[in-house]
């Protein structure tokens, strides 16, 4: 049992067209985005600027025009008149030093903070180097004292050395500072340099987005056209319907609103066709039940005498040892048999009664069946087997009347295969959850153009059948809330399918079904 296809789901109009502008508001939400991406991260750079990086710069620019200073006169103190006035400068100024580097390491901690973390990688250099230009100040002080102790027992040349260790180390820090002050000077100019940068990108960026806009909006016009094309069909289609033509048309395939449209406007046409039809085929079933109602109630009272007296006959002619004149009996009886069925057939079309659902297994009953015909099916050479699935459903059935219309199917299976063949009924569960029972022939098969109206009543490829057979099966099907259909085999034979819903499952109201005899038809 092939699965069938998972339907395409629908795209709509609306949807596709909103798809397409989501498009541009995707792009647009993009654009600004990053935008405002841009200008928060020109707004924090400028923020690290003024209260980051030119505090610091300032507080580095301080300790190292100090430092100068510092060195200058550290330089100058062995040539000055007054040494003791310079000592002192001195002394104050080392003592003011670790404050001037706590301003320069505190400018950094406050002033450089940000989310980037190579921002907080300098502020540790920063802060590691201050500490350690400090550090390299501040080592050593005895020296200063030979210095000092040099210059007050007026020892120049001792003096002079002292003065120049020490001067090497000052012009270290200094030039450490110098250092620092030119990294600080780096990052302003790179942050400047960035923020140009970023209002660039953010000028192009909105430009193509004004490109992309226009662009989007030529491409939308053209396919909205392209998408309403199909409904310029549809209208000219329900103009030549309104002038009465109902031919059958293609439809425009397209998984939209509007080839819904078409496609239920052609199922609609088709409706209004086969309700003609239909109407004009009830008109003669109902006149031709009423007709078969009354003719068949006239001929049943003589069919059973006939048939009464026929069993007085067959009495006599047995026992008088005439074998022709027995023959005859036997062969008027068969007529007579055939003529009441006949009759059955005709008055059940006038006779509807409701069916009586109650779970049963329908693997049980067509097995059942199987078995029950099997000897006719011997007979006529054809072998027959039964495969189902474990798992099955119960449906909601009218024994009687659901076993009347699967062994018409079978009948019908054995009338195909004259010259013997396989029936193989197989039922499987439906992925809806309800039963599919097949019933398959190795047969001749039916004609592609004939299974359309196979169904239909009096409709019959046998020379003595009614053609009531399969319409009296299909209305039975119908009753219990199922469907049948007539398809090819692959490799010759007919294929009868039968869908029934589950126990429990919600049908259709159930209408008045007949209860028909199994004469049957194909």
């Amino acid at each position: 049992m092939t699965t069938p296809k998972a339907p395409r789901r629908r795209r709509t109009v609306s949807s596709r067209l909103l798809a397409s502008y989501v498009l541009v508001l995707a792009a647009f939400a993009l654009t600004v985005t990053w935008s405002f991406r841009a200008l928060r991260d020109t707004s924090q750079g400028a923020e690290l600027l003024r209260s980051g990086y030119a505090p610091l710069l300032l507080r580095v620019g301080e300790a190292l025009a100090a430092q100068n200073v510092f060195n200058a006169q550290l330089n100058h103190i062995t040539a000055a008149k007054n040494p003791g006035d310079v000592r002192e400068w001195i002394e104050t100024a080392r003592r003011t030093r670790p404050l001037t580097f706590a301003h320069v390491r505190e400018a950094a901690e406050k002033g450089l903070v940000d989310e980037d973390p190579s921002v907080a990688k300098f502020q540790e250099e920063i802060v590691r180097e201050a500490a350690a230009i400090e550090k390299l100040l501040g080592a050593d002080p005895e020296r200063f004292g030979q210095l000092f102790q040099a210059l007050a027992v007026s020892d120049r040349e001792a003096a002079e050395r002292a003065r120049d260790e020490l001067l090497k180390r000052e012009a270290e820090g200094a030039q450490r500072l110098r250092a620092i002050k030119l990294r600080v000077e780096e990052r302003m100019e790179s942050l400047t340099a960035e923020a140009k940068r970023r209002e660039a990108r953010s000028i192009q960026l909105l430009v193509g987005l004004f490109v992309l806009t226009l662009l989007v909006g030529v491409v939308i016009s053209l396919y909205a056209r392209r998408v309403l094309a199909p409904l310029t069909a549809v209208t000219e289609r329900a103009k030549a319907v309104a002038r009465g033509d109902l031919t059958p048309r293609e439809v425009m395939a397209t998984n939209d609103e509007i080839g819904e449209l078409a496609t239920t406007f052609e199922g609609m046409v088709a409706a209004i066709q086969r309700a003609r039809s239909e109407l004009v085929n009830a008109e003669r079933l109902a006149a031709i039940g009423k007709m078969a109602a009354h003719v068949t109630h006239e001929i049943r009272n003589p069919l059973s005498s006939i048939g009464l007296n026929l069993e007085l006959l067959e009495e006599e002619v047995a026992s008088s040892d005439n074998k022709e004149a027995s023959q005859l009996v036997v062969a008027i009886k068969a007529e007579v048999e055939r003529l009441s069925r006949i009759a059955e057939q005709y008055l059940s079309i006038s006779r509807r009664p409701r069916p009586r659902l109650e779970r049963e297994r329908v693997e049980d009953l067509a097995r059942e069946l199987v078995a029950f015909v099997r000897p006719e099916l011997d007979r006529g050479g054809v072998a027959s087997r039964v495969d189902a699935d474990d798992d099955l459903p119960d449906a909601r059935l009218d024994e009687s009347q659901f076993r009347q219309a699967l062994l018409n199917l079978m009948r019908n299976a054995r009338e195909a295969m004259a010259k013997g063949g396989e029936l193989i009924v197989s039922i499987h569960k439906a992925d809806d959850g309800g039963i599919d029972l097949a019933v398959d022939d190795t047969g001749s098969g039916v004609p592609e153009e004939l299974r359309a109206s196979i169904f239909d009543p009096f409709f019959t490829t046998k020379q003595r059948g009614t053609g009531l057979g399969l319409a009296v099966t299909r209305d039975i099907v119908e009753a219990h809330g199922g469907t049948i259909r007539c398809l090819g085999r692959e490799g010759g034979g007919t294929r009868f399918l039968i869908h029934l819903p589950a126990a429990g499952v919600s049908t259709p109201d159930q209408t008045e079904a007949p209860s028909y005899s199994s004469e049957n038809n194909r």
